[in-house]
């Protein structure tokens, strides 16, 4: 079976070029192209999509927006978000819409029609680098509220197991950058220089295969290192 993808920007050569594209994607099948949230929200429905690529900067309705709506009405269809942007807090807002996954625009063609091409139901990766292990379909959403907690809560507790090899100094480095913590907060709240948390940035961005923070943010909230509301 093919995996239905609607494919949602408000860029014409941007649709086009990402039709173009998933076209040589064997098992998936682009069902719907839409230019703007309103329009991705009548088109899910009426197309019932097994996946929604979706822009977020968009006229009428913003995909973030977009994404909840269709999430609320439609559980078992996913959404992966293709955006420009990626600072956190989008990520934040997008995984509390209910998007599976959030990928910049400057990823590359693989992961892309790996993000896509994953059918439910099950946890599952989308994206090598990107999403390990999904939330599973009819699942509630993440909400990530960002809490200060104080540093002397991490990272000297009881040992917890970790994935990609993470040292615990990297999961609780991790964790503030979930946090939304700058280099010097996240240094401030460890009792470490700068430089080594820069050091430990680069080390864990290696383990798990990221390029940059947004797609930490969203590894981290997908494998349980995220704080929690």
């Amino acid at each position: 079976m093919s995996v239905r993808v609607l494919v949602v920007d408000d860029q014409t050569v941007v649709r086009e070029g990402l039709v173009l594209l998933l076209g040589l994607v064997s098992g998936v099948r682009v069902v719907g192209t839409a230019g703007d949230g309103l329009e991705a929200v009548r088109m899910a429905a009426e197309l019932l999509p097994d996946v929604v690529l979706m822009d977020l900067r968009m006229p009428l309705l913003d995909g973030i927006e977009a994404t909840r709506r269709i999430r609320a009405a439609q559980p078992g269809t996913e959404v992966v978000v293709l955006s420009t942007y990626s600072d956190d807090e989008l990520v934040f807002a997008a995984l509390r819409a209910g998007a599976r996954s959030y990928l910049t625009k400057d990823t590359d063609a693989e992961s892309l029609a790996q993000a896509v091409s994953w059918v439910p139901p099950g946890p599952a990766p989308l994206s090598p680098q990107v999403q390990r292990r999904g939330v599973a379909p009819g699942q509630a959403p993440f909400s990530p509220q960002v809490q200060r907690r104080p540093a002397t809560a991490r990272p000297d507790g009881p040992a917890r197991a970790l994935p990609d090899g993470l040292t615990q100094r990297e999961g609780a480095v991790l964790e503030l950058i979930a946090e939304g913590c700058s280099n010097a907060e996240i240094a401030a709240r460890l009792s470490i220089s700068e430089a080594t948390v820069k050091s430990h940035i680069n080390n864990l961005f290696a383990k798990i295969g990221v390029r940059d923070r947004a797609q930490a943010v969203t590894y981290a909230f997908r494998n349980g290192l995220a704080p929690r509301a």
